[in-house]
């Protein structure tokens, strides 16, 4: 590879990387998902800790795909990893449901109010139950 070819696919990797970036964050504070996590757990005092996490995790994330880590060992430990998986895709989909208000309006609007919370169990469930199945049967 010559150096102009590769000083542009650093240059295009580093840009295309801000870009990415940039947009994740600007979805994580129009989510208000820190300060959101914050006050339903009553831990005002922890939001530095959350942050960290957040872009600690970010990081990891990124080297892992990079260098195509696979988590190996025994079941716990890789249950224990798709569970923290698990936990912030959950996160994340509930501040954006939250915050479009997207239940209590299609409640509202299929006259369904009263089914609410059968309503929310359901999507869970359906939810859980097609990670299963992807874990499981679809990619063994």
């Amino acid at each position: 590879m010559s150096p102009i070819a590769a000083g542009l696919a650093i240059f295009l990797g580093l840009a295309g990387g801000i870009a990415v970036g940039g947009g994740v964050i600007a979805l994580f504070i129009v989510l208000d998902m820190i300060p959101r996590l914050a006050q339903v757990t009553n831990s005002y005092d922890k939001v530095h800790w959350y942050e960290g996490a957040m872009i600690a995790g970010a990081v990891v994330g990124t080297v892992a795909d990079f260098w195509n880590w696979k988590v190996t060992g025994p079941w716990l430990a890789t249950g224990i990893v798709g569970l923290f998986n698990g936990v912030f895709v959950g996160m994340l989909a509930a501040a954006l449901t939250e915050v479009l208000n997207v239940l209590p309006i299609l409640a509202k609007r299929l006259h369904m109010q009263r089914y609410l919370f059968g309503f929310l169990l359901a999507m869970v469930f359906g939810k859980m139950a097609g990670s299963l199945f992807e874990w499981f049967i679809y990619r063994p």
